[in-house]
């Protein structure tokens, strides 16, 4: 990584690898200590909870298009609806955007950020969460509140991002506070979805649903792009890492949080 950083033509291999660390770490760990996994969290317990599943399928995509429209109304000259610009970007990559080549793009990529990203990204987004819903946040429960279990948690899953902020993930190099500004806002950033995830995996008992709405933030959380013109702040959107693109994922982890009380998660297995 450390050749190129994320520009290297192997970052996307070495993040996806990077990405199933926890889950190893706790197999590791469960091992270790001895402590099997009849409470591993893969059980999904469907029966009364088919509704946080639809919530972590198609929930992200929503809040996320929710904060572009927002951004979009408060900055409408960045706006392009002809999608000119990222039609510029695939046109210097060789690839031909005759006959309407960009709006096939934008639905393809619409219809799988959608519909199938929560499954396609099961697997690496299992590897994380395998890891922060499935162990650290019950482990956190057994001592702390819900509450403070979900702050810690989604502390240390901010700052287990700042190695890619710190290369330009999200926020890019060029902004004065480099990289500490990135990596605080990351930090926030996941204390907020965080607190959604966690409580998708508290009133399922399951790490899965976390993992689904893992799988489709990370599939639709670029959409925006192919609407924007110029070279808005990532601190501010339209990208749901900005506090205007990511207004819908703030109110929602918001009422996440205060809704999960002092709960305490459901049985696994």
């Amino acid at each position: 990584m450390a050749n190129g950083g994320l520009s290297n033509s192997y970052a996307t291999i070495i993040l996806s690898v990077v990405m199933l660390l926890p889950a190893i770490s706790v197999i590791i760990t469960r091992f270790i200590t001895k402590e099997g996994f009849k409470n591993f969290g893969l059980k999904p317990h469907f029966k009364g909870n088919i509704r946080f599943y639809l919530m972590a399928w198609f929930g992200p995509a929503l809040l996320i298009a929710l904060g572009a429209m927002v951004y979009f109304l408060i900055f409408p000259s960045q706006f392009d609806p002809s999608m000119g610009q990222i039609a510029a970007l695939y046109e210097a990559q060789g690839i031909s955007m005759a006959g309407g080549t960009i709006y096939t793009i934008f639905i393809s990529q619409l219809v799988l950020g959608i519909f199938l990203a929560p499954l396609i990204n099961i697997i690496t987004t299992s590897g994380e969460e395998i890891g922060w819903r499935g162990y650290l946040l019950p482990k956190l429960m057994e001592r702390y509140s819900a509450r403070v279990s979900i702050i810690i948690s989604g502390i240390i899953w901010g700052i287990w991002h700042a190695p890619i902020i710190a290369m330009g993930h999200n926020y890019g190099l060029g902004y004065p506070s480099a990289p500490w500004g990135g990596i605080l806002a990351m930090i926030v950033f996941c204390l907020f979805i965080g607190s959604f995830f966690s409580f998708l995996a508290i009133r399922t008992g399951s790490f899965l649903p976390a993992a689904m709405a893992h799988g489709s933030l990370n599939g639709f959380a670029a959409i925006s792009v192919f609407f924007t013109s110029g070279t808005p702040s990532p601190f501010i959107g339209p990208l749901p890492t900005g506090i205007i693109g990511g207004i819908g994922l703030i109110i929602v982890g918001g009422i996440c949080f205060v809704l999960v009380g002092k709960e305490k998660l459901q049985a696994t297995e």
